[in-house]
């Protein structure tokens, strides 16, 4: 019989399950008590999976988000995860039929983007995603960080219980994210498995310590949850290690107070910041930013634009009077097209389709991707070939009209 992809029926959430976790070599069979836990948090519609014989080979999942652009709106965005290939199924073009099936799918519905954390760099590339966030974490030598004197902190910090998590977090990420590109919408679910509520058994769960600050009048505006691991104290010296889960803050005055509050914990040696944005402040906060070394600076989220006209109308510019035409290839033809983008201080931009517009720029669906969001230069990308200039000064004024005054950041694993 031949492999077949299609989306799963509720009977086929059990061995669909299981393949995942076998493919991400995470257990070969799952309990029906883990597979009742997981069944509520799919939608069967956007659940594919590639079946030989009728058993479950390949596993392929989206969940529908809200994608934060530039200047604080958003783009409808189909969010792909668990896509996992049983090893005795490489190399048989099943991942690629998947994601044609699930990104037709999604322009189908209207979806403007398609989002995902990839596992490795070289596989998304081909499908038209390019690396449009990148994430950098720092391991912190505390006693080494020189903190300087705490500036009046008109506002508190305490800590609070899963429950107040699930109550007050919720609004904070509203907040932070829409002040965010590249951040995206959360839903129940990821609190309740943030704090306890839900636990997979594959996965366990050990209770940390949450902290909110909030400001004077009494509004949260950071949040933290952390443990703290205490080794052997060698010599009679403390040596135990903060390890931040996560931290989200609304405002610059907020992220620095919880900063100090987590470096000033008793006993700690180092810290552990867990994934940031790649130009966090948190080093240049020590009095000795040598302290901070760096673990992780990567690429994170990879991002790939299915209409091109409401996505790149969906953000804010450089406010400056533009007129640019982009002729963008897209061998899947789900986005490809001539289009004019035109911007001018103080309106709304556009994006038309043109097609009987001479080209200002060529490059193809990925490169847009890596420019969309504001982390990547023009300049760059036609360093390195992937942006070709038809008109003298376009790739300066695309550089100008896509940077951003920070970059990118999405704060979720998906």
């Amino acid at each position: 019989m031949g492999l077949e992809i299609r989306t799963i029926t509720e009977s086929e959430v059990g061995q669909w399950v299981q393949a995942m976790h076998t493919g991400f070599h995470r257990s070969p069979t799952i309990s029906p008590e883990e597979v009742a836990l997981v069944r509520p948090g799919f939608d069967l519609d956007r659940t594919r999976g590639a079946f030989d014989g009728g058993r479950c080979v390949a596993t392929f999942r989206s969940m529908a988000r809200d994608l934060t652009v530039p200047g604080g709106g958003s783009v409808s965005a189909t969010a792909v995860t668990n896509v996992a290939v049983t090893a005795t199924h490489r190399r048989r073009g099943l991942a690629t039929r998947l994601m044609a099936a699930d990104l037709a799918a999604a322009k189908e519905r209207g979806e403007a983007a398609a989002i995902l954390i990839a596992a490795e760099y070289p596989i998304y590339g081909r499908f038209g995603f390019g690396p449009a966030t990148w994430v950098a974490d720092w391991e912190i030598d505390v006693p080494r960080a020189a903190l300087p004197e705490a500036p009046g902190d008109p506002g508190t910090v305490e800590l609070v219980t899963d429950a107040e998590v699930r109550e007050l977090g919720p609004a904070l990420h509203e907040r932070v994210r829409v002040a965010t590109p590249g951040a995206i919408s959360r839903d129940s679910r990821w609190w309740d498995r943030s704090t306890g509520a839900l636990v997979l058994p594959s996965f366990g769960y050990q209770q940390p310590f949450f902290a909110v600050h909030r400001d004077p009048v009494g509004e949260v505006d950071a949040m933290a949850a952390y443990k703290v691991n205490d080794p052997h104290w060698p010599n009679k010296f403390p040596n135990a290690d903060t390890e931040v889960l996560w931290q989200l803050a609304a405002t610059p005055a907020a992220d620095a107070a919880m900063w100090r509050y987590l470096l000033s914990l008793d006993w700690v040696a180092r810290l552990k910041s867990g994934f940031r944005p790649p130009d966090d402040v948190l080093p240049l906060l020590l009095g000795d930013p040598r302290a901070a070394r760096t673990e992780t600076y990567a690429d994170f989220m990879w991002l790939r634009l299915l209409d091109v006209p409401v996505a790149l109308s969906a953000r804010t510019y450089a406010p400056i009077d533009a007129d640019l035409v982009l002729e963008v290839g897209d061998r899947d033809g789900l986005a490809g097209g001539i289009f004019r983008l035109e911007t001018a201080p103080g309106a709304a931009p556009r994006c038309t389709l043109a097609p009987a517009s001479p080209p200002d720029l060529t490059l193809d669906v990925a490169t847009l991707a890596r420019l969309y969001l504001g982390d990547e230069s023009a300049v760059r990308l036609a360093a390195l070939g992937l942006l070709e200039e038809h008109r003298p000064g376009a790739v300066t004024t695309a550089s100008h009209l896509f940077h951003t005054p920070r970059r990118p950041w999405c704060p979720e694993v998906f």
